[in-house]
């Protein structure tokens, strides 16, 4: 395994956790505060459906709880 692939693993393995997701929650709510404040209020409901957008495909998603199942 490269130097690379450990970094990969260690980030991805940050990411998963609930401490990972809770930062990654408070920089992505910091680039959607500094995005509103560049582009306007106007602009709020696209940045936050991008900042929800990139939430999703990073971290466990669940911020330390459990999801509910789908129905």
């Amino acid at each position: 395994m490269g130097i690379f692939d450990e970094a990969k693993k260690k980030a991805t393995d940050f990411l998963g956790s609930d401490a990972g997701e809770q930062k990654s929650d408070e920089l992505l709510d910091k680039a959607a505060d500094a995005a509103k404040g560049r582009l306007g209020e106007d602009k709020a409901d696209q940045i936050n459906k991008v900042r929800d957008a990139v939430d999703e495909r990073i971290g466990n998603n669940n911020g330390g709880e459990e999801e509910e199942p789908a129905n």
